[in-house]
C-alpha cells in the first residue's frame, strides 16, 4: 500500500491583517470631516467663514483681522460683521484714514493740520486749526465746508468699525467777548457739531461714547496759549475694554445751555493755578 502523502497548510489569515486597510480608512475619514466642515462652513454667519479662510492663509494671526474695517485694512475684498479694533490694529487703522484723507483732493493741502497717535486711549485724530481758521471760522461752532468733508470721510471709515469713539473740543486763551457764551460753550458745541456730522455720515451714534468740552484747559503748546494750534477737534478711537466691544455707555452733552450744567458738576482735571474750579464761572475766551 503506498504510503499517504499529507499536505500541511499554513495559516493564509495574515495577508488580511496587513496595514493598508488603515490607510484607505483614514483617507475616507479625513474626506468625510472635509466634507462636514464645508457643510457647516456654509450655514455660519460671513464673519465666521471669513475667519476661518484666514486662520488657513495665516494662521500667525492676521485671520482675527476681518469684517467690514479690517478686510480693507488687510488689504483683503468682502465685507461681513464688524469686528473690534484693537491695540494691535490701531495703526492699520492710522494708515487707512491717512490714504483716504490723500484721495480727497481739497484735503490734501490740510495734512499738516491732521494729527494721528496711537496712544493710552486708543487713536487719536487731532484737527488741529490755523490762524485764519481750517475746521472751524474763528468763533463759530459750525464747521467749515473743509470740516464737513474731513468729519465725513472719517465717519467713512470710523464707522464700519464697532469701536466707541470720544469726540473733544478745545479752544485757545483768546478772549472770546461774547456775554453768556464762553470758551466752554464754544468748545462743547463744536465737538458736538462734529458728532452730528460724522452721525450723518456713516458712523452709529450709538458709537460715541462721549462729547466734551474742554475750553482753554488742555492746551497743546502751553507755552503759548493762544497758538492757533490750541484750537482743535480731537477725535479718539478706543480700545475695547469689555468682550462686547464697548468700553463705555454714551455720555453726551448736547447744546450750550446744557453745557452749563455739564460744566458745573463735570470731572475733569484739576483747573490750573489762577482759573476758576467752577467752570461755570470762567471767563469766556476765544
Amino acid at each position: 500500500m503506498a504510503g499517504k502523502i499529507i499536505i500541511k497548510k499554513k495559516g493564509g489569515h495574515g495577508g488580511h491583517h496587513g496595514g493598508a486597510w488603515k490607510v484607505a480608512y483614514a483617507d475616507f475619514v479625513t474626506a468625510m470631516m472635509a466634507l462636514f466642515i464645508v457643510l457647516w462652513l456654509m450655514n455660519t454667519s460671513k464673519q465666521v467663514q471669513e475667519a476661518v479662510g484666514g486662520y488657513f492663509r495665516d494662521p500667525n494671526g492676521t485671520s482675527k483681522l476681518v469684517g467690514i474695517g479690517n478686510s480693507k485694512l488687510n488689504g483683503q475684498q468682502g465685507s461681513g460683521e464688524n469686528v473690534p479694533l484693537s491695540k494691535d490694529d490701531m495703526q492699520k487703522l492710522k494708515e487707512e484714514l491717512q490714504n483716504s484723507i490723500r484721495k480727497i483732493t481739497e484735503l490734501r493741502s490740510l495734512s499738516k493740520q491732521i494729527e494721528m497717535t496711537v496712544t493710552s486711549e486708543g487713536l487719536r485724530i487731532e484737527l488741529l486749526e490755523s490762524a485764519a481758521g481750517t475746521f472751524f471760522d474763528i468763533g463759530n461752532a459750525t464747521p467749515s465746508e473743509n470740516g464737513k468733508a474731513l468729519l465725513k470721510a472719517m465717519a467713512e471709515e470710523i464707522g464700519k468699525l464697532p469701536n466707541h469713539v470720544s469726540i473733544e473740543g478745545h479752544t485757545d486763551s483768546k478772549p472770546y467777548g461774547k456775554v453768556g457764551y464762553s470758551n466752554w460753550e464754544l468748545s462743547v458745541d463744536r465737538a458736538n457739531a462734529a458728532r452730528r456730522i460724522m452721525a450723518e455720515s456713516g458712523m452709529s451714534p450709538n458709537q460715541v461714547s462721549q462729547v466734551r468740552g474742554y475750553a482753554d484747559q488742555h492746551l497743546r503748546n502751553k507755552d503759548n496759549p493762544e497758538d492757533p494750534a490750541n484750537r482743535r477737534i480731537s477725535l479718539i478711537v478706543e480700545y475695547v475694554d469689555s468682550p462686547g466691544g464697548r468700553s463705555a455707555e454714551p455720555k453726551l452733552v448736547e447744546s450750550a445751555s446744557e453745557a452749563k450744567d455739564h460744566a458745573e458738576h463735570a470731572t475733569l482735571s484739576p483747573a490750573p493755578t489762577g482759573h476758576p474750579a467752577n467752570l461755570a464761572e470762567h471767563t469766556g475766551k476765544e
